[in-house]
């Protein structure tokens, strides 16, 4: 056992000897990876350079408001489409293309229309009838009828059919019902497309899927925003009650840990009990109601999420799942009931350092305000990116072999310009959404970086946090003689220890962690993309790809935490600190996994008692079941927007 000892310390590092000498965080320190502290700032005035070029070119009425093919709003005011609300598409079934997800356009010409078509009519048929003139108004503006059929549906003036359509969200379309368990627009199952061959309806239905979906997202997230404007004040009411509990529930820790812990363990059986009662009683109210025995499957997604509440299969789900949940935590209690006193002991320390260092309490406020900063920049860059990427691109087509073929070109100067006289037969016509400016070209990989930088700072805040809270509880934790060996204020020593001296270690961490990020966004991306791919080595690789960045992730946050621990007391660069927490992880292994992971769960448990007890305060509010305050409640399209 002797020779075993010093080859494990060999091999996990050797331990620190204790120093009766050393009193905390070490004072006498200098910078850390200031290369990266370099690469952070410059990284921060690029960010704010492409914040600049992205409101420069952006309108994010785009992203809200429908626009026609040449970029102009439908339905706005002081604009000649002031009296055409509705955005008709010339050709709906194009919508299906990928292109509609990627550029949240349909690539087909779109024009504002005064009311979507009510009947089904070709161009053909309609050219030499009295609805000739009815079919215009669907036709590009300005267009005179002085074409053969073909040039006219060549050049994309009328679109070839106009099939029965309803506005939804201000955009026509396709008027589909079902009929004994048929799709028909109109009285047909099938529809004539202008161009003398007959397609399903089922076409149309998948073009509108991928065209709705994403306005149905965009519905989705006006009805949340809306319903935030209207409950603000109610969530801040609720967030000053929340934070009051567990201001008490830490002073009641310090004084009365472990009876505190077990009427915490019993609070929280009891309300998921009673979360499984009430899910019961709701399953069984249902039984027998019509509509009720929908299955989810079937009645698929839908924006207004109240309608799942209906549902019999709905509260089984939430049943099931409280009670499998409730059954994990009875078993865990049972099979850590001797840990269980040891984490006790562990949470009665801590509450008593936070007593001593109550400024504690104020701090996550300023990573809240910090992280809160930093979506908001990051989000409406991203939403003038949006706004800049849907301007329609045309270019010059020509069946025979014409030089200037595939080029840009300008559909209102195209007739009296060089281009047309070169290439008599050529045509400018739509054909996608994007642009061919550098700036356009450069959009995806702007789109990145505003993502990569809104990782990196948000990780950077939060980190910056971790080391101020580490360095003030070490003053704590080293101080001999309470409350008088603690420095005046510990917290702000800490914070300012931080940001002079290891921004750059800070940054390096966050960096690293950002990059596994990004990574796992552009998995995603690519995932998307592969769906529609039926290469099952492909996926199968994507979904390992996944697992194994997730799994990195979790690695790298919990090594970056303790990395920033050993940073606050001993002043050391980022690799440095990372080895040290790891080495000293490897020596304690199992006492680690098992306290931390008890602790954790006990925390958890006080989380869920805090937020569970708040929760059903805000569901009985905003559902209006508490007679004495119903009538105070804002009217709300989701009452669970305000308790999540």
């Amino acid at each position: 056992m002797g020779d075993e000892r010093p080859h494990y310390y060999g091999k996990h590092g050797t331990p620190q000897k204790y120093d009766p000498t050393f009193k905390g965080p070490i004072y006498n320190r200098g910078c850390t990876d200031v290369i990266c502290c370099v690469f952070l700032l410059l990284a921060i005035v690029g960010y704010v350079a492409v914040g600049i070029i992205a409101w420069t070119h952006g309108d994010p009425r785009k992203v809200i408001y429908p626009t026609d093919s040449r970029g102009e709003f439908c339905g706005q005011k002081g604009t000649k489409n002031e009296n055409k609300p509705y955005l008709f598409y010339f050709n709906i079934v194009k919508c299906a293309s990928p292109l509609v997800l990627l550029e949240f356009q349909c690539p087909t010409p779109q024009i504002c229309v005064e009311k979507c078509p009510d009947r089904y009519l070709t161009y053909l048929n309609a050219r030499s009838s009295r609805d000739f003139e009815y079919y215009k108004q669907f036709c590009v503006p300005g267009f005179k009828d002085n074409k053969g059929v073909a040039e006219v549906l060549r050049d994309g003036d009328c679109p070839a059919v106009l099939i029965p359509s309803k506005p939804l969200a201000r955009r026509c379309f396709p008027a589909i019902h079902a009929h004994k368990g048929v799709l028909m627009v109109g009285n047909e199952t099938t529809y004539e497309d202008g161009h003398g061959s007959r397609k399903n309806v089922t076409d149309l239905v998948e073009g509108a899927k991928k065209a709705n979906g994403v306005l149905e997202a965009r519905q989705l997230a006006m009805r949340i925003f809306e319903d935030y404007t209207v409950s603000w004040y109610w969530i801040i009411i609720g967030l000053v009650i929340a934070m009051a509990m567990s201001l008490l529930f830490i002073i009641l820790l310090r004084f009365l840990a472990g009876i505190m812990v077990w009427v915490m363990i019993i609070m929280v059986i009891l309300v998921l009990g009673y979360g499984i009662f009430h899910c019961y009683m709701e399953y069984s109210r249902l039984r027998g109601e019509a509509g009720s025995d929908v299955s989810l499957v079937d009645l698929g997604f839908q924006t207004d999420f109240r309608v799942y509440l209906h549902l019999r299969q709905t509260w089984l789900a939430f049943m099931i799942i409280l009670s499998i949940l409730e059954v994990i935590i009875i078993l865990l209690l049972i099979f850590l009931r001797k840990r269980i006193l040891i984490a006790i002991a562990l949470i009665k320390e801590a509450s008593r350092a936070v007593g001593y260092v109550m400024c504690s309490l104020l701090y996550p406020l300023v990573t809240f305000f910090l992280l809160c900063l930093c979506i908001a920049y990051w989000a409406s860059t991203a939403v003038y990116f949006l706004s800049t990427s849907n301007e329609a691109v045309y270019k010059i087509f020509d069946d025979s072999s014409c030089s200037l073929t595939a080029k840009t070109c300008n559909p209102e100067t195209f007739p009296s310009s060089n281009e047309s006289r070169l290439c008599p037969n050529a045509r400018c016509q739509f054909a996608f959404y994007g642009g061919e400016s550098g700036y356009h070209r450069a959009l995806l990989g702007l789109q990145i970086f505003n993502a990569f930088m809104f990782f990196w700072l948000a990780n950077f805040v939060l980190a910056l946090g971790q080391v101020t809270l580490a360095g003030a509880f070490a003053s704590y934790y080293w101080a001999l003689r309470k409350p008088d060996d603690l420095p005046a204020f510990p917290l702000f020593s800490a914070f300012g220890r931080a940001l002079r001296y290891h921004t750059g270690s800070l940054a390096f961490g966050a960096l690293i962690l950002a990059i596994v990020q990004i990574i796992r966004v552009i998995l995603e991306y690519l995932d998307q993309r592969l769906k529609a791919a039926e290469n099952k080595f492909a996926k199968c690789l994507m979904t390992c790809l996944k697992c194994c960045f997730w799994c990195l992730e979790k690695f790298i946050k919990f090594l970056n935490r303790n990395a920033y621990i050993m940073i606050a007391i001993y002043g050391t660069n980022f690799c440095t600190s990372a080895r040290n927490a790891f080495f000293l992880l490897m020596r304690n292994i199992i006492r680690v996994a098992v306290l931390d992971k008890v602790t954790d769960f006990l925390f958890l448990l006080g989380k869920l008692l805090i937020v569970g007890s708040v929760g059903i305060l805000a569901f009985f509010f905003f559902t209006h079941r508490i007679r004495i305050v119903q009538d105070t409640a804002p009217p709300l399209n989701y009452y669970w927007v305000p308790i999540l």
